[in-house]
C-alpha cells in the first residue's frame, strides 16, 4: 500500500508530462510491482550480499529497462529519470543512479553503511543494465571525419558497411577550409572496422565518434551519396 500511496504523485507527473498512455502503463507497473512484493520469499538464491547486490542489480536493471523502453515506470523513481533524460545530456540508467545514490545515502545513516554500501553496488550495475536494456545492445555512433579526401572515405565506408554517408561539407584546396566533412551514422560492432578503413584511405584524417543517443528515420541511398560533379 505504501508503494502505492507514494507513487501516486509521480503518476499525475507523469501524465501531465507524458501522456495518458504513460500514465496507465505506470500504473499497471506500480500496482503489479506491489503485488509481487507481498510474496517476497524470506530467503534467496545466495546469502552472499556482494552476490545478491551484483546479480539484483542485473535482475532490476533489466525490469526497469524493459518497462521504461516500452513507455511506463514502476516506481517514481522513474519519471523523474525520464524528465532528466529529456531536458539533459543524463540518460535514463545514469539519473536512476543519481537519485537512488542520493536515497541510499540518506538510508545508510538509518539502516548502516554495510547495506548502502551493498545498495550502491547493486544500484551501479542496474544503471548499465538499464541503459542496455533500453538502448539495445547494438548502440549507434556518429561518425564524423574531416579530410581532404571525404569522397573516397566516403565510398569506402559505403562499400564496407552498405549505408549511406552525409557529405556536409566538400574538399577543396581553393577554400579558406579546405577539408572536407562528412557524417555517418554506423554501430559500435562496425566502429573499429571504419575507423581502419578510414586510415588506409588518408592517415592524418579526423575523426570523432560520439555515441547516438537516438537515431529516427531512414534516408534512402540515393539522396545521401552520390557523386555531384566535381567544383569548378
Amino acid at each position: 500500500m505504501f508503494l502505492i500511496l507514494i507513487n501516486i504523485p509521480f503518476v499525475v507527473l507523469g501524465y501531465k508530462k507524458f501522456g495518458k498512455t504513460f500514465a496507465t502503463l505506470s500504473t499497471i507497473g506500480i500496482i503489479t510491482l506491489a503485488i509481487l512484493t507481498s510474496f517476497h520469499t524470506p530467503h534467496g538464491l545466495t546469502d552472499i550480499p556482494i552476490l545478491g547486490a551484483i546479480f539484483g542489480g542485473i535482475v532490476v536493471g533489466i525490469g526497469v529497462g524493459i518497462v521504461v523502453r516500452y513507455g511506463g515506470i514502476i516506481d517514481g523513481t522513474d519519471t523523474i529519470a525520464l524528465l532528466i533524460d529529456r531536458v539533459t545530456v543524463f540518460s535514463v540508467g545514469e539519473a536512476i543512479m543519481v537519485i537512488n545514490g542520493v536515497i541510499i545515502t540518506c538510508g545508510g545513516f538509518v539502516f548502516g553503511w554495510d547495506s548502502a554500501l551493498y545498495s550502491l553496488v547493486a544500484y551501479f550495475v542496474a544503471h548499465k543494465a538499464i541503459d542496455i536494456t533500453v538502448e539495445g545492445l547494438n548502440e549507434s555512433r556518429s561518425l564524423w571525419i574531416v579530410s581532404m579526401h571525404v569522397r573516397e572515405i566516403g565510398k569506402v565506408i559505403n562499400d564496407l558497411i552498405e549505408e549511406p554517408v552525409t557529405f556536409v561539407k566538400e574538399s577543396n584546396p581553393k577554400d579558406r577550409e579546405p577539408h572536407g566533412v562528412m557524417l555517418a551514422v554506423i554501430t559500435r560492432f562496425e566502429e573499429e572496422k571504419v575507423k581502419n578503413a578510414a586510415r588506409e584511405v588518408d592517415p592524418r584524417a579526423y575523426i570523432v565518434i560520439t555515441r547516438a543517443h537516438e537515431v529516427m528515420g531512414k534516408v534512402s541511398e540515393g539522396s545521401l551519396y552520390r557523386d555531384p560533379s566535381p567544383p569548378s
